[in-house]
């Protein structure tokens, strides 16, 4: 298999996270503009060119969800990302979509709006409003989370491989509140885990890049 993407990107870590919690054997494709030839094969490969996405044999997976759910099912490892039990399979689908809609995707709003160039209209009313949204999911976090070791109990599912890089990235837009225990203790065991600490070593060279400053920490 083939998973193109780039290691600072958060949506090809959820895609990682999850081979790499099984030894599942890939080759990665790494974009960038260094890459001339990976860019225009995966450009060809899928026009919307959003990655990651996994190429086995001649069946292309496209978005990272469905990259899990894909690697779950087809070349299943001892570490089953979605639960048998269909009751408990619907909430871990839940809390994946709960990570990527709201922690992932507003804490991508301040980013964007600090990638727009100088001249360009800004939105403080969107960041804002973006923040706002992260402080309310944090909270709900924070409540949903508790008596858990990872998101939907014992197991490290799907759920966690999509908070991983969620909470890792928000935390560096904004920052966790101190009193949310529960949500940061989750973030720093998540964070402890192999597969994400791989994750986070590989994608070190280019904190550099990113537009509001890497802290230095994690």
């Amino acid at each position: 298999m083939d998973l193109f993407g780039h290691p600072f990107s958060s949506y090809t870590w959820k895609a990682l996270i999850a081979l790499y919690e099984n030894d599942t054997p890939f080759t990665f494709r790494r974009l960038g503009p260094d890459q001339p030839e990976t860019s225009a094969e995966f450009h060809r490969r899928w026009p919307i060119a959003k990655f990651p996405l996994l190429v086995d044999g001649d069946r292309q997976v496209m978005e990272a969800t469905a990259i899990v759910e894909y690697l779950d099912a087809i070349h299943p490892g001892p570490v089953r990302l979605i639960p048998a039990d269909p009751r408990l399979a619907v909430e871990v689908r839940m809390m994946d979509r709960i990570f990527d809609n709201y922690v992932m995707a507003p804490m991508q709003a301040p980013v964007a709006d600090a990638l727009r160039p100088a001249d360009a209209n800004r939105d403080p009313h969107g960041v804002a409003r973006a923040r706002d949204g992260l402080h309310r999911s944090y909270a709900w976090l924070d409540e949903a989370l508790a008596g858990r070791h990872w998101a939907c109990g014992d197991a490290f599912t799907l759920a966690d491989c999509a908070a991983a890089p969620a909470l890792f990235y928000a935390d560096w837009v904004e920052p966790i509140p101190g009193d949310y225990g529960v949500l940061k203790s989750y973030r720093a065991r998540l964070l402890a885990r192999p597969s994400v600490a791989r994750v986070v070593d590989e994608a070190r060279p280019y904190r550099a890049f990113f537009p509001l400053g890497a802290p230095d920490r994690d």
